[in-house]
């Protein structure tokens, strides 16, 4: 039997990069409509940028190559939909991660597009569990550095250290955590970028343990928080949780991770059967804290070595299949 734990399973690369390819996809639906949008919405009138290296466009090559006509179409209809781009310390150290991400911050100036990225290497990343890893507290404020100066004037968004708040307690590193949270969101302000710390989901922890969290990580400083990353909850059930969350961090302004949500949850965060893709980014209508849905986690990449699954951010083609066939595609 399946075991069911109330934590998400994240999908990092600790894998070499598989190359970047050179041809660019133009995201379907990447244009966020203005008309109904707030206007201090920082997805108004964006048009979000798809990362041309992606797993799902290698995959789609390498199906194309082939002669697998079916999968080709599949994977190439996910790498069209533009996602967050990941920062992992094992794929890019520092000293190497400043050079990366200016080359697709300027890709995407190129198109008048914005890039979104998840940086994702906090001290005891994962509480040793299937996305171990991260920075020494000297190393990390280092690479963090090297990030936000890559970043400087790029309107670039960032999803800030999924599960850092959530598993905190777990980990055994509250103000640890806090700290380095904080100092991140400090540094990233500086930048001009648009930073939302990741909260956890609706299937994990009280809203008011998290956003408690929240403001003693500096929620206040950032543009709000980010709910459901690398999850399957259902989007009306995270807006509840996201919600209450923003109403005791002052009105704090909200994403949602829909990129693998389309079936909602059962409760079971690795490689679960029987889900499906979500709906695709758009910014929402004025009168909400939800500033957008996006495509956090790429859908296709394994949660863990679970269900069958290769280790966390390797490509999985049964995964990427079935999320989009179990979503009608």
């Amino acid at each position: 039997m399946t075991k069911v734990l109330p934590r998400i399973g994240l999908a990092v690369a600790i894998v070499a990069i598989v190359g970047v390819l050179g041809g660019l996809v133009v995201g379907v639906g990447s244009i966020f409509a203005q008309g109904g949008v707030a206007a201090d919405n920082p997805f108004a009138g964006k048009s979000l940028f798809v990362d041309p290296g992606s797993k799902a466009q290698t995959a789609a090559t390498t199906a194309t190559d082939a002669g697998d006509t079916t999968d080709a179409e599949i994977f190439s209809r996910i790498a069209a939909v533009p996602t967050s781009i990941w920062l992992v310390p094992e794929k890019h150290p520092t000293g190497e991660v400043g050079g990366y991400v200016s080359d697709l911050v300027a890709q995407a100036k190129k198109l008048n597009q914005m890039p979104v990225f998840t940086v994702y290497g906090i001290p005891n990343r994962d509480c040793g569990n299937h996305s171990a890893g991260g920075l020494s507290s000297t190393e990390y404020p280092v690479w963090i550095d090297e990030i936000a100066t890559a970043l400087t004037g790029s309107g670039a968004v960032v999803i800030l250290e999924p599960d850092a708040l959530a598993l905190a307690s777990e980990c055994d590193n509250v103000d640890e955590r806090l700290s380095e949270v904080g100092a991140s969101v400090d540094r990233l302000a500086t930048t001009g970028v648009t930073t939302y710390i990741d909260a956890g989901h609706s299937n994990w922890g009280k809203p008011a343990d998290m956003a408690d969290l929240l403001n003693r990580a500096g929620v206040a400083r950032a543009r709000g928080f980010a709910t459901n990353v690398s999850n399957y909850n259902s989007t009306d059930r995270e807006q509840y949780y996201a919600n209450e969350i923003s109403s005791l961090t002052n009105g704090a302004h909200y994403v949602i991770d829909t990129s693998r949500n389309g079936n909602g949850s059962t409760g079971e965060w690795c490689n679960p059967s029987g889900r499906a893709l979500g709906e695709t980014p758009a910014a929402t209508q004025s009168g909400s804290a939800q500033d957008a849905n996006l495509w956090v986690k790429p859908p296709g990449e394994s949660d863990g070595e679970c269900n069958g699954g290769p280790a966390a951010g390797e490509w999985w083609n049964q995964s990427a299949t079935e999320l989009a066939a179990d979503a009608g595609w």
